[in-house]
């Protein structure tokens, strides 16, 4: 990868679509997104479950499985495109300058492997390093996110951590070989309350030390205002809102972002029931003309059942409704 990043985000994703081929026509999970990632920034990308947010993170590292595939945008990693690697090529990719964090950890280790095995399988693929130098690396890595023991636990088996310990060295192994990206998919999800705050404040420890750049997959609006600089709110593939978190969070201007932080539980809110966005998100077979949150808005007028929204760019935090902020 380049080396001059300085004028440019770590990940730039432009216009990007990806489409399922189906009997009954193509459906498109993913619709004409853009957002940019900065070096030590962390983007938190929410939204209900189908918003497409988990889809488009897999584009990004090339893990959609046919037939589903990336049928239009571009995808620029530290200043090159990356959207047309295939095969080998995105498998270099993969682990050197992407990492990935997944839901369950669990599944995301080898069970019959040791965590050390597994380390050091990764930096050796990846660095150019010698045997005892990728042990040693390991160790420090699992240091790093905060293993107990690490000289000892690095021979144990992943059934051997538990639920918390096991996502810290996910973590580690996405970072092992030091990658300008990570992506984390519903990273604490798993875990229960005060083991999810150690890994958000890892995260955030690391993106800040390392410089690394963070696409934080969530459908928990709690997690973001612990853990993003920014928000991408994300809704039946599109992108419904963009902008810094205080600004997202504090005084969101889509609908649906409204809607969202209505019914988020939150300590300090003066308020007696949580709002209820009415319906549920549209199927991809089925999505309404117009504005596809228009059935569930309740500021939606003619315009928004038969004009497109307005485009959201990736330069300008903004929502793409054409009524936006007119409610509160």
């Amino acid at each position: 990868m380049s080396d001059t990043l300085s004028n440019y985000p770590v990940l730039s994703v432009r216009d990007l679509s990806v489409s399922i081929p189906t009997r009954n026509g193509v459906l498109k999970p993913v619709d004409e997104v853009s957002f940019d990632i900065a070096a030590g920034e962390i983007l938190g990308v929410v939204g209900e479950s189908g918003a497409g947010k988990s889809m488009t993170g897999n584009a990004v590292i090339g893990l959609l499985t046919a037939p589903t595939h990336i049928s239009g945008g571009e995808i620029w990693l530290q200043n090159e495109r990356i959207d047309h690697l295939k095969g080998e090529a995105m498998r270099r990719l993969r682990g050197k300058h992407i990492g990935m964090v997944f839901q369950d950890p669990l599944t995301s280790l080898n069970p019959l492997l040791t965590i050390g095995d597994q380390l050091r399988e990764t930096i050796l693929e990846h660095l150019d390093a010698s045997e005892s130098e990728a042990n040693q690396r390991a160790i420090e890595g699992l240091r790093e996110v905060g293993i107990p023991a690490a000289e000892e636990r690095i021979d144990a088996y992943p059934h051997q951590f538990s639920g918390g310990m096991r996502q810290r060295v996910v973590i580690a192994l996405a970072l092992c070989a030091e990658p300008s990206l990570i992506i984390a998919d519903e990273p604490t999800t798993a875990l229960d309350v005060s083991v999810q705050a150690q890994i958000i404040a890892l995260l955030r420890r690391l993106c800040r030390e390392r410089g690394t750049a963070i696409m934080l997959i969530t459908h928990d609006m709690g997690v973001i205002a612990e853990t993003a600089d920014r928000v991408a709110v994300m809704y039946a593939g599109r992108m419904a809102e963009l902008g810094s978190a205080r600004e997202v969070l504090s005084a969101p201007t889509h609908p649906y972002t409204i809607g969202l932080m209505g019914s988020t539980p939150l300590a300090s809110a003066g308020r007696d029931r949580l709002v209820q966005i009415e319906g549920s998100m549209p199927r991809l077979d089925a999505l309404p003309t117009g504005c596809a949150f228009n059935p569930r808005c309740t500021r939606a007028q003619d315009k928004c059942r038969t004009d497109p929204r307005p485009r959201l760019d990736a330069h300008e935090g903004r929502a793409a409704c054409w009524f936006a902020g007119e409610e509160k």
